[in-house]
This record gives structure tokens, C-alpha cells and sequence, in this order.
């Protein structure tokens, strides 16, 4: 039987006729397919009446700016996109407390195939809404805790801006993990507009649940005395629970490096009716054994090889050895380091360091052997303070004259300090170290003196492209006379990092029959850099250093010197290579004063 619609017509004849109807549209589309492909759709967005956060807010939400430049985007799609564009920019709007948003939307077509759509949207952002109620809450245990604020941070007038809104809510629930109220929970967190009335009424609940407190802190771990590494544990039991202490206890074990993984584990679930949670710490060793194998160059001492082995272990207590050999043709040098943590193991230690030195410099050359045991500790300003005592032996020969076998045991102190926003590549930090040491006759040394010396060098950005590096080097030593100190207590000037233009440790004081420099007991060398960036991690620099070092008993001399260089900001340190002009130094050329290559890898502090 054949079923008729309601005009009387049959259904065969219905379907013949939408099938004909389908092919004419299919026909359509696959014409207007093939010419959005011939001509990619071009589309322009323009927002006015923005500026600042808001215009970026409403840029970022809104889709039809974020998709104009997709390459499948068609007539179709614009449409859609222009349609939903105001609710999107009232959207944007409404976290700057705009809920009157008014928009004016135009899409002009383009008039040839190739040509560009054009999407413009007018807004009338209107005046903020205002908070006409708070409704703030806290209630149980902590109600009168003084980690919550009485008040709400938001006041009855204030524009209702979302962000501060949400930063409230957040600080309130810090403020409750950090008092100890873990179980806390926000009942009610709302706002609500009145749209009639233009305000924002908020409410906020919070119940905070009963306080908890740390209790006993046990480690599972196979590698070091539990007394010992209760010394990293800063808090007792019994002290508030908060969450920031188990993180520095994290934290500070990491950085031990006796650790590879560390994880607190608070069982809150026994705590019990006094509501103490027990802390356990699981933690995994590292590794014992760390080495390195280093090749560099620097023109004071020229090619180096260096070798570094670290024990990150020894024993049950926590102790460190560190082994250093580095060889160059100029300076060759050993070095142990043996740290014994004390008291607070991130913060003091004892160290003794056994090392020997070789050197063959313009100036001297022979060996230096030495032994110190010091204390070392971090204060609370951040100085860190050694105090010391030295052993050492020299044999060295002076340029032409031979000053023997010394030996001295000498008492010191210093303090250092380094503040940087990157120790690597500073934009804005320095680095400053004062020490005093010294010597009496007869208690092992053969002479007495006393010697003081500063370091200070300071680097600051002060705009994108220009860095300003300024350092200075002064010291000061109380002797009878130069005789009465061994070289390694002398003072030199010259090289990489003293007055660039002359080799290591080449200005000084010179001895009036050989013209070769024998040292001093002072020092006083300065140095003024400016630095550009050119491209990318290249800059370019200019300096200037001066100074020397000198000696009432000799005829004295200041030394300055002025370059340019080339710097890499690498992922190590800069690499800086410099050309330096010796200004002061005699030439007899009559041309240029003499110029010095010095290259040096490293970090800037």
C-alpha cells in the first residue's frame, strides 16, 4: 500500500524529488569547497574601546581573533565564530567586575573572492560592579586563631575583581594548612550578582576542624646514624603542622646529597586524640661516587687538565671528601677536602685540607705544601665565616734569587658573601670576601706580620642590553720589611682577572739590580667594564684596569690598562676573550702600546 503525505502526494514521489534537490546542493557545495580552496579566507578581527589587561583578557578568550589565521577556516565558520564573539568578550570582561558589557558587532564580506573579511567589535565596557555585602565566616576550633584575618580582604565598595577573590580564598586556605587545621573545609564560597541592584554579595565559610601538631620523626633509610640526620629536622614535636616544614626538611636532605629521593610521609591517619602526626622519612642513597674530567684554558696559566673525584659518603655521620688535581704549565695544584659536619650540617662544618702547588711563572717558580683545619659557617645574614689555622712549607725561587725553605703556621678569618639573581650569567649581584691572617715569630714561622685583603665585584643590568661590571682587589700587609715574607704572602698585580695587558702576577714591585719583580706588601687594583649585548648571547665590552701592587722600600708604579673583548653567555659561564693594551708599559715601538690576548671560562661570580 502506498502512504501519502499530508498534501496528497505519494512518498515515492516525495523522496524522487529531495534526491534531485540533494544532487543541485551537493553540486553547490563541492563548487564552493573548491573555491574556498583556490582562495584562502582572509579574516581581520579589530577590538575597540580595550586597552591593557582587559584588552588582552578579551583577546585571549575570544575565538574568532584566536582562529584567524587558520588555514581551513571558511565562511561558515566566521559566521559561527561572529556570533558567539559578544557573549565571548562580556565572558573576558566579567573578572574585571564588568557586567554591563555592551558590544557592537560588524562583519563586512569582502567584495571579491581574494579580498579579506573584516570583523569589528565596539565595547562599552560600562562601570564595575560593587561589593554591596561580604558574608565572612570561620568557625570551630581556630575560629580565633590569629592565622585568619577578622576582616575579609574584600570590602563593602570595592570593585569586585575576581582575581582578588580568588587570592583571598587561597590565602585562607594556606592559612589554615599552615595553622595546622587540615581537616578544614570552605562550606560556602560564592558570589552573587544582583543585576538589578548592580552588586556583588560575598559569602565565605570556613570550618577550620581541630589543630594538628607534628609528632615524632622517624627515617627509613640504610645509609646514615638516625641522631645525625636528626640534626636536619628544624622543628620539634609538638610545634604546629605545617606543611612548609616537611618541605625544608625535603629540601635541606636533597641538597645533603646523601639522598637521591626523598619522600615525607605524614600519617595523619594516627594521629590520635592529642592530633600529633607522626612524620616518617623514607629516603634512597645516592650514589657514593662522583668524578669529572675537565679540559680548559686561560691565558695566566694556559692549557689546563683538571680531574675531580667526589665521595658524597663516609661513614655513618655524614662526612665528604673531595680530591682535586689540576695541571697546567704555570700552576699545577692537588687538593683534598675533608668536611666533617657540626651542629647544623647545612650551615657548619670542620674542614681539613691537605694540598701542594707547582709553580712556573715570569716571577717565581718552586713548591708550596700546606695543610688547614677550619671551622666554617654560615650566619644568618648569609656570611659565610672561616677560622682557620695554616700550615705550610714553601721552596721557591724568586726570579734570579732563591728564598729558601719557609715555614709558617698562620692563624685566620674571613668572611664572604655572594648575592646574585644567577651565579652563572648575573644580571644583578656581587661578590665580596674580606680575610685576615697572620704569623709570630718564633711559633713555628720565622718572621711575624700581619696581612688583610678585599675582593669585591659588582654586576648590575641596567637596561635590556648593557651590563655594567665593575671589581676592586685591596690589601695590606704589616711586615718589618718585604724580606720577612715568604712569596706566597706577597702581593702581585697582573693578569685574567687583576690588570689585564700583562701576564699572571707579572707587576709588583722590581728590584733595582735585576728588574725583575719581587712582590709587595700592598695591593690596590680596580677595574671598569661595560658590556653590550650585539645578538642573542653575544655582547661586546669595554674596560679599563688599574693599579698594582707596591712597597715603600721600592720605587712604586701604577699600571692601567684599557681593551675590548668579546663575551658568550654559554651554559657554563661566560666565555670572555679580551684584547688589553698595556698603556703604562714602556715600548719603544713608538706605535701602539703593547697589546695581551687573555681568554677566561667561567662564571661571572
Amino acid at each position: 500500500m502506498v502512504r501519502t503525505l499530508t498534501d496528497g502526494r505519494s512518498t515515492g514521489a516525495f523522496f524522487a524529488r529531495i534526491g534531485r534537490y540533494g544532487l543541485r546542493a551537493g553540486t553547490a557545495l563541492l563548487l564552493m569547497l573548491a573555491q574556498q580552496t583556490a582562495f584562502a579566507l582572509k579574516l581581520d578581527v579589530k577590538v575597540e574601546g580595550l586597552s591593557g589587561a582587559r584588552e588582552s583578557n578579551v583577546l585571549a578568550l575570544l575565538d574568532i581573533y584566536r582562529e584567524r589565521g587558520d588555514a581551513d577556516l571558511t565562511p561558515a565558520r566566521v559566521l559561527a565564530l561572529h556570533r558567539m564573539a559578544p557573549d565571548q568578550i562580556a565572558d573576558a570582561l566579567a573578572p574585571f567586575g564588568l557586567y554591563r558589557v555592551q558590544v557592537e558587532d560588524a562583519l563586512k564580506e569582502p567584495s571579491d573572492a581574494g579580498g579579506t573579511w573584516l570583523a569589528t567589535y565596539r565595547v562599552n565596557p560600562g562601570d564595575p560592579i560593587k561589593i554591596g555585602s561580604v558574608d565572612y565566616q570561620v568557625e570551630g576550633e581556630g575560629a580565633e586563631d590569629p592565622a585568619f584575618p577578622k576582616t575579609f580582604p574584600m570590602k563593602i565598595g570595592d570593585v569586585l575583581l575576581h582575581s582578588d577573590y580568588e587570592k583571598a580564598k587561597s590565602d585562607l586556605r594556606y592559612n589554615a594548612t599552615s595553622a595546622g587545621f587540615l581537616d578544614y573545609q570552605m562550606v560556602r564560597h560564592q558570589v552573587l550578582i544582583d543585576p538589578v541592584a548592580y552588586s556583588a554579595h560575598i559569602h565565605v565559610h570556613l570550618q577550620t576542624g581541630p589543630k594538628y601538631r607534628i609528632g615524632h620523626v622517624s627515617f627509613r633509610q640504610d645509609l646514615l646514624d638516625e641522631d645525625f640526620l636528626q640534626k636536619y629536622v628544624t622543628f620539634k614535636s609538638g610545634d604546629v603542622y605545617d606543611p612548609d616544614d616537611l618541605i625544608g626538611l625535603q629540601s635541606r636532605l636533597l641538597g645533603s646529597e646523601y639522598y637521591s629521593d626523598v619522600e615525607i610521609i605524614p600519617h595523619t591517619g594516627e594521629a590520635g586524640p592529642d592530633h600529633e602526626v607522626p612524620i616518617e622519612v623514607v629516603a634512597k642513597r645516592n650514589k657514593a661516587n662522583k668524578y669529572r674530567v675537565g679540559l680548559g684554558f686561560a691565558t695566566d696559566i694556559g692549557p689546563r687538565l683538571s680531574l675531580d673525584y667526589r665521595r658524597r659518603y663516609i661513614g655513618r655521620h655524614g662526612h665528604k671528601l673531595r680530591a682535586e688535581l689540576s695541571l697546567a704549565p704555570a700552576l699545577s695544584t692537588i687538593e683534598l677536602d675533608y668536611r666533617i659536619p657540626i651542629q647544623d650540617p647545612t650551615r657548619d662544618y670542620i674542614i681539613i685540607k691537605p694540598s701542594s702547588s707547582r709553580y712556573d711563572t715570569d716571577t717565581r717558580k718552586g713548591w708550596t705544601h700546606g695543610v688547614q683545619a677550619a671551622h666554617s659557617t654560615l650566619t644568618e645574614h648569609g656570611w659565610r665565616r672561616n677560622i682557620g689555622l695554616d700550615y705550610s712549607y714553601e721552596d721557591f725561587d724568586l726570579d734570579s734569587a732563591s728564598l729558601g725553605v719557609t715555614n709558617e703556621l698562620v692563624p685566620s678569618v674571613s668572611w664572604s658573601k655572594t648575592v646574585s639573581d644567577d651565579p652563572i650569567n648575573t644580571n644583578r649581584g656581587y661578590r665580596i670576601k674580606y680575610a685576615l691572617l697572620g704569623a709570630v715569630e718564633g711559633v713555628v714561622s720565622e718572621t711575624s706580620y700581619l696581612s688583610g685583603q678585599i675582593q669585591f665585584k659588582w654586576i648590575r643590568r641596567f637596561t635590556r642590553d648593557y651590563r655594567f661590571i665593575t671589581r676592586t682587589n685591596l690589601g695590606a700587609t704589616w711586615a718589618e720589611n718585604l724580606d720577612d715574607l715568604p712569596a706566597s704572602r706577597r702581593f702581585y698585580a697582573g693578569g685574567d682577572s687583576s690588570i689585564r695587558g700583562w701576564g699572571f702576577e707579572a707587576l709588583g714591585p722590581n728590584d733595582p739590580k735585576t728588574n725583575e719583580t719581587v712582590g709587595g706588601r700592598y695591593l690596590a687594583v680596580g677595574s671598569l667594564e661595560l658590556e653590550r649585548r650585539i645578538k642573542g648571547p653575544w655582547s661586546a665590552a669595554v674596560f679599563t684596569d688599574f693599579g698594582n701592587a707596591f712597597d715603600p722600600d721600592y720605587e712604586q708604579e701604577f699600571a692601567q690598562s684599557a681593551g675590548v673583548g668579546v663575551r658568550w653567555a654559554s651554559p657554563i659561564g661566560q666565555v670572555r676573550l679580551d684584547v688589553a693594551f698595556a698603556l703604562t708599559k714602556d715600548d719603544d715601538s713608538g706605535g701602539l702600546p703593547p697589546a695581551r690576548l687573555h681568554l677566561v671560562i667561567g662564571p661571572d661570580l
